[in-house]
């Protein structure tokens, strides 16, 4: 066990420390106890933080995890958050970015995780002690630690999503080492995901099709939604049979992974959203029409019962279900349920805000104009930009340029100096008018 955890377990006092509010204010409690810090992303919009909230960071393991780092929550949608966020090159949410107590990383984890996957996964980061700047060295040495350690860092590469780097990293590794390393099979499915990454950030569709192909060869687990999205996303719009060509091997293992981890009994998978939506833009792909509209129909019907007796219980599994109606055109069901998400969480923006986007998109701005005021009282940091924006295009659609300006003026105000690129498009909306 690492030194400080050893000290912070044999203190006098056990008990977690206060609450920290910013990032400078947690570094220098992270130097006076000697302890990890961990920076947990996350923002009120987000589903899958939703998940953790609920299933995850909670219960003796959670409390175990506050006595020993010193925790930083951080709304990325806050100025602080916002800037951190760029900062720690953070790409999606939840993310969890672990620091040592001089602030490098050493590692982190990013999206929802199981609560038997996060902690076996989160104390082997603050377990090593090490920033990757050291495991970056020890790779290089080879061997079963050196193994080990370019594991570690072509995981953190892909959790940042910096495939360039980690791929220009273990291109430069000595040669025998990198030899000897791309016999692993894991450090195999590692180089095959980043160049997954590359591929589609390249806009690549062939090199998508032969790369996710070996990212997605063997038996598919829960991350491999995510490889299978980009390389549908990547290859939209290519010949047909070619494409279905790669696809069409998956068909088996990826239904055993549907109906074993993510919409059967014993479900494992956490981001249950992602995992439908790309089974159903994979069946789309093979011409499967019906798998198409039967794997969204079951995960409606699965969620029917559960969220409409209490809403607010599962807040993670209402949002799917709402996801799951707007995406198979059950307007009625839809209008429905977010009445009821904005009756049981009237603490946040998000419904009231969600439900007047969605109106407006309709052309009922009329009608909308009452969400978006309910939002606005609630909406901070960034979103209080983004509500006004909507709000705004639907005040101007309704020809109703002074209410549009008295937005505009009075958000400007609220926000100050903060995110400069969404407060001059929305200035920009009535200077224009």
């Amino acid at each position: 066990m690492p030194r400080y955890l050893v000290s912070l377990l044999l203190a006098c006092s056990a008990a977690a420390s206060a609450a920290v509010t910013s990032f400078d204010q947690a570094l220098a409690e992270a130097g006076k106890r000697n302890a990890p810090v961990l920076i947990d992303f996350h923002a009120p919009w987000c589903y899958s933080c939703y998940y953790m909230k609920k299933n995850v960071l909670n219960g003796r393991e959670w409390q175990r995890v506050e006595r020993e780092a010193v925790v930083l929550e951080v709304d990325a949608d806050s100025p602080e958050g916002a800037a951190l966020k760029d900062r720690f090159q953070v790409k999606a949410l939840p993310s969890y970015v672990v620091l040592n107590p001089q602030g490098d990383e050493l590692g982190r984890i990013s999206a929802e995780r199981t609560r038997a996957q996060f902690y076996p996964e989160l104390t082997a980061i603050t377990g090593r002690n090490t920033a990757l700047m050291v495991l970056r060295g020890r790779a290089e040495r080879g061997g079963k630690p050196g193994l080990e350690a370019s594991r570690e860092v072509l995981d953190a590469y892909l959790a940042r999503h910096d495939h360039a780097s980690g791929l220009q990293w273990f291109a430069a590794l000595p040669e025998p080492v990198r030899l000897e390393q791309q016999a692993d099979p894991r450090v195999q499915r590692l180089l095959a995901r980043l160049e997954l990454q590359q591929a589609v950030a390249g806009k690549q569709p062939e090199a998508c099709l032969a790369t996710g192909a070996r990212a997605l060869a063997g038996q598919l687990d829960c991350d491999s939604a995510y490889d299978l999205d980009q390389v549908l996303q990547c290859t939209d719009g290519q010949p047909v049979e070619s494409r279905r060509a790669m696809l069409a091997p998956l068909r088996a293992p990826h239904d055993q992974l549907l109906e074993q981890r993510v919409l059967g009994r014993k479900a494992s998978c956490a981001d249950v959203r992602t995992a439908v939506f790309v089974a159903a833009d994979y069946y789309q792909a093979l011409g499967d029409s019906k798998a198409e509209a039967k794997v969204m129909q079951r995960a409606i019907n699965s969620l029917e019962s559960k969220v409409f007796s209490d809403p607010r219980a599962d807040r993670n599994a209402s949002d799917n279900l709402r996801v799951f109606y707007e995406a198979n055109g059950d307007d009625d069901k839809l209008d429905a349920l977010l009445l009821k998400l904005i009756a049981v969480w009237p603490e946040d923006y998000v419904y009231a805000n969600r439900y007047a986007r969605l109106l407006a998109k309709r052309g009922q701005h009329q009608k909308a104009l009452p969400y978006f005021a309910q939002a606005a009282e609630k909406a901070y940091g960034v979103n209080r930009l983004k509500n006004a924006e909507a709000w705004t295009q639907s005040l101007l659609a309704l020809h109703r340029q002074d209410e549009a300006r008295q937005v505009v003026a009075a958000t400007l105000k609220a926000n100050g100096p903060w995110f400069p690129d969404d407060a001059a498009r929305l200035k920009k909306l009535v200077t224009a008018s």
